[in-house]
């Protein structure tokens, strides 16, 4: 069925209206003069935010530097500091962010004679920055970075080897622990206590405690494996994840054209399993970037169909609740749009970076009834689907499009809550729910085979 998709037409029309779906757009920020990269013509890269005093600030990189915004009042969001790159320029294409005690700590992936660490004190903002720290003794290069706030560690991916670890109990003065090289690449991690989920590129996924690095006698290795997992439903190219407050779920994202995001249980590091799989609902090459688990909710930086949230309070069944899309080409070719996304604003807002069109500010409102309600009364199963599938009661009628976006049928299904298939032909289409009110309740994709 992978391959059935992966053939189909990646022509999807935007008379669909999946854009938008519970956001309100607060703010959007695009500096027109600032060059894109030769690799992705990408102008910007990732984002990040947090609070001081008193005055939320969202961060975008772009191949300039780093910009800072004030947007506690979003409608009247203003640009308040600016720290330009140790590299700049066409060559750029990623920069990564992580904040820990007034302090944000900056790095690119590329330029690697020239890139540096930055280390920029933020605790005068929205006044002003001050860099205290610019300098290559450490390492040039790094594609992430990740910051174990409740040990004082910093994980620097793919830099002077797969991975290395620096101690921050000094902030402006990191401090190199250790060099893991277990594997040849870690291109993302979560640390939590000195328990690393770490997204190894082609190794797949793995557990690492390296908890030993504190221990008064090292052993080597100084580090425990407690998981790994290479073969999982849409194994590809393993790029980031997220874990869930409580630990127990793990969202992860292959950056793979048309490959699933997967839901994951790791509250048994000897039997981690893909409790589901979830994607866009936009395309058979949609592909996920990054990611941040908030509560019950995943909020996504899908390439080129923007912000997608879920609901995966039930995490067997994760339904798209909240969208926004930030680019608008139809083109599914190569990395574009939506970067990076940072919910954790004390107001709720959802800061977006995307690729080619930069900064955004989103409110993403809820329905009343609750996503709960949604979870048990919008979604439809099975999927794939054979003769028939059903329809939870909240809908009134069904919309069966195919994958370019032409109507194949419509019909009422409030007294039986269920869609015959009758004389679509296997493959793959999109579905749209509609309420009494005649109200779009919910989209997706749905196979018949």
């Amino acid at each position: 069925m992978k391959n059935l998709i992966l053939t189909l037409t990646t022509c999807f029309l935007s008379i669909l209206s999946f854009s938008q779906l519970n956001s309100t757009l607060l703010f959007h920020w695009n500096d027109t003069t600032i060059i894109g990269s030769a690799a992705y013509d990408n102008a910007y890269n990732e984002c990040w935010g947090f609070e001081v005093n008193n005055t939320e600030i969202a961060v975008i990189g772009s191949t300039e530097g780093t910009h800072f915004f004030n947007v506690t009042d979003p409608q009247n969001s203003t640009e308040v500091a600016f720290v330009a790159g140790a590299y700049t320029g066409s060559g750029v294409v990623h920069r990564d962010y992580h904040d820990y005690q007034g302090y944000l700590y900056i790095v690119c992936d590329e330029g690697w004679s020239t890139s540096t660490l930055q280390i920029v004190d933020i605790s005068n903002l929205p006044t002003s920055v001050n860099v205290v720290y610019d300098s290559d003794s450490l390492f040039n290069t790094s594609h992430n970075i990740f910051i174990d706030t409740a040990t004082s560690k910093l994980y620097a991916c793919a830099s002077n080897s797969a991975m290395d670890i620096y101690s921050l109990d000094i902030p402006t003065l990191p401090s190199l622990i250790y060099s893991y090289t277990d594997v040849g690449h870690v291109h993302d991690a979560y640390v939590r206590n000195d328990t690393a989920y770490l997204n190894c590129g082609p190794d797949g996924f793995r557990i690492v405690d390296f908890s030993p690095l504190d221990w008064p006698v090292l052993p080597s290795p100084p580090y425990i494996e407690l998981s790994s997992l290479t073969a999982y439903p849409d194994a590809g190219y393993n790029h980031s994840g997220w874990l869930s407050d409580d630990g127990t779920i793990y969202a992860m994202q292959d950056e793979n054209h048309g490959y699933d995001v997967k839901i994951m249980d790791v509250s048994d590091f000897n039997n981690i399993t893909v409790l589901s799989t979830l994607n866009s609902g936009q395309n058979p090459q949609s592909m996920a970037h990054n990611g941040i688990i908030k509560g019950d909710l995943l909020y996504l930086a899908y390439y080129h169909d923007g912000l997608r949230v879920f609901d995966i309070s039930n995490p067997s069944n994760p339904i798209q609740i909240c969208n926004y899309d930030t680019y608008s080409p139809a083109s599914y070719n190569s990395y574009k749009g939506a970067w990076g996304v940072y919910p954790n604003l004390p107001s709720g807002n959802i800061i977006v970076s995307d690729m080619q069109s930069g900064l955004y500010v989103l409110d993403c409102t809820i329905p009343v009834n609750s996503v709960k309600n949604i979870n048990q009364n919008l979604n439809i199963y099975p999927n794939p689907a054979k003769d028939y599938f059903n329809v939870n009661k909240d809908a009134k009628r069904i919309e069966i499009y195919d994958i370019s976006g032409r109507k194949i049928t419509q019909k009422i299904i409030e007294i039986e809550h269920k869609f015959y298939r009758e004389d679509i032909v296997n493959g793959l289409y999109i579905y749209r729910l509609f309420n009494k009110r005649d109200l779009e309740i919910e989209n997706g994709k749905i196979i018949f085979e």
